[in-house]
């Protein structure tokens, strides 16, 4: 008779949980990851977010010399953070130092004509002393972030999927 009482306890405690979590994430900002030239991106999804993560220099291609790019996503009135740098797997688990963090920080600046004031990295992970440079000049947005925020992906390779995030 006690097991199952604790059963039901545990399971209205799991069900209480996942509400709070979706009423969180449904009244949260909705963002967009992976943002850049290189990266195919469905404007309707770009339409739908709150927020743009731009990648600064992916595969070498720097999205300050595409002008016509730049203006192009200023153009949805979003608000725009920086995504990394080049967006390579564990980019930021191998420590940086400041001028990596600045360079990036620059050509944001070049594309969009404002200093980033929110970083998240590529998959979220970053080393200790990358978080402390980091949080000297942004915000740091990390896997919280991830947890109470629809997260989409222009490519839609994102843990959940693109489509998970319609459901919850």
């Amino acid at each position: 008779m006690k097991l199952s009482k604790l059963f039901l306890y545990c399971l209205i405690c799991f069900i209480l949980t996942i509400a709070i979590v979706w009423a969180i994430r449904f009244f949260s900002e909705s963002q967009l990851d992976d943002v850049t030239p290189g990266i195919p991106c469905d404007e309707d999804l770009m339409k739908k977010v709150d927020v743009f993560y731009v990648i600064p220099n992916f595969n070498g291609s720097n999205i300050s010399e595409d002008k016509e790019w730049c203006q192009y996503i200023l153009s949805f009135g979003k608000d725009i953070r920086l995504h990394g740098f080049i967006h390579t797997f564990n980019e930021f688990n191998i420590d940086k130092d400041e001028e990596y963090v600045e360079s990036a920080s620059q050509i944001f600046e070049d594309c969009f004509n404002q200093t980033p004031t929110r970083f998240k990295p590529p998959q979220v992970e970053m080393t200790d002393k990358n978080k402390i440079l980091i949080k000297d000049s942004m915000v740091l947005d990390g896997l919280f972030n991830q947890f109470f925020h629809k997260v989409y992906h222009c490519n839609d390779s994102g843990i959940p999927f693109n489509r998970f995030n319609d459901l919850f």
